[in-house]
């Protein structure tokens, strides 16, 4: 007994304490590869207080996009396909539409002729599937679709199509005390209608593609009402833009996955201090999807092009990350 008192008292005095467990790695779905690392890293270095590169809690912004970078946007952005369902669901109510294109096409399922009306097409479809109802009408309309709609070849409902990889990345972050924000050309009140369930990110924390909206009383009730008027589009240049007017502080991360997102990670990484831009790469087909320079969606050839001579990480999915998504429900 008094040999364990002995060694006790020894062990105390001389500051011995067990060996701590091995930390668990907060990002279990990337493999150990030097994209993983350069961002581990990065994060390391803007969170030592003790080093040169240090950047206090309240800069610390990590923007990301989401179509391509949070879930997958193939074989069409979802909210495109999600706006092709309204336009079948309300086409009892606009019985001209079966002799008008692009909505002749859509209602009968024709998506490629109505992708060919080109940018004119798209917004009419938009403006009749997004506009002239309430914002929470429209937050009821997005939310039930995500949740009950499934993805043509992935097997899972496009609610359950998000990245596991970035998933982790965005808690990883969060944990390092950095505040992270979407910033994507997909509609704002869409990303709203499910951005925090998914990612952890409040309404406020997302900047998006938006339109006018107007303040009325319908019923004794104070509603807001999207019109069909007013586009931004937070795309391409309008994303530094969009970050500017929403934001109002320069990011120090940004992450993308193609050309769409070039300006934003060009915005982030001519700072002064540290930064890091990030494009993930898609080159699973078997996992995924493989697409990249020649795509319709998600073009990725610029950013492929100058990531190496700017210091851009570009994620390979096929290599990078060990799971692409999580388990569905």
């Amino acid at each position: 007994m008094l040999s364990k008192v002995l060694l006790t008292t020894f062990l105390l005095v001389w500051g011995w304490q067990a060996p701590a467990a091995a930390a668990e790695d907060p990002l279990p779905s990337w493999n150990d590869t030097p994209a993983k690392q350069a961002i581990v890293d990065f994060v390391q270095r803007v969170t030592d207080r003790s080093g040169d590169h240090f950047v206090p809690p309240a800069e610390r912004i990590a923007t990301f996009d989401n179509d391509g970078t949070l879930w997958a946007e193939q074989p069409a952005y979802f909210q495109l396909l999600f706006a092709f369902d309204r336009v079948r669901a309300m086409a009892g109510d606009h019985p001209e539409w079966r002799h008008e294109e692009p909505f002749k096409s859509v209602l009968a399922g024709d998506y490629r002729s109505a992708a060919a009306s080109g940018k004119e097409g798209l917004v009419k479809v938009l403006a009749a599937s997004h506009t002239g109802m309430t914002a929470d009408d429209f937050r009821s309309a997005a939310k039930e679709w995500l949740a009950t709609s499934e993805h043509p070849t992935l097997g899972r409902r496009y609610a359950d199509c998000l990245y596991q990889p970035q998933l982790e990345l965005l808690e990883y972050l969060r944990a390092n005390g950095f505040k992270t924000f979407i910033v994507s050309g997909g509609g704002i009140d869409f990303l709203r209608a499910f951005a925090e369930e998914a990612y952890g990110i409040p309404p406020e924390q997302v900047v998006g593609t938006s339109i006018d909206a107007t303040y009325e009383f319908r019923d004794g009730v104070p509603v807001i009402v999207k019109q069909p008027s007013g586009l931004f589009v937070d795309d391409k240049a309008g994303k530094p833009v969009g970050i500017y007017q929403h934001i109002g502080r320069r990011p120090i991360l940004a992450v993308g996955n193609s050309d769409g997102d070039f300006q934003m990670l060009e915005y982030t990484t001519t700072r002064e201090g540290p930064s890091l831009g990030v494009l993930v790469h898609h080159t699973d087909a078997e996992r995924e999807f493989a697409y990249d320079r020649d795509s319709h969606v998600g073009k990725l050839d610029r950013g492929l092009d100058e990531a190496p001579q700017r210091g851009w990480v570009v994620v390979d999915m096929a290599k990078d990350w060990s799971t692409v998504f999580g388990e569905a429900p």
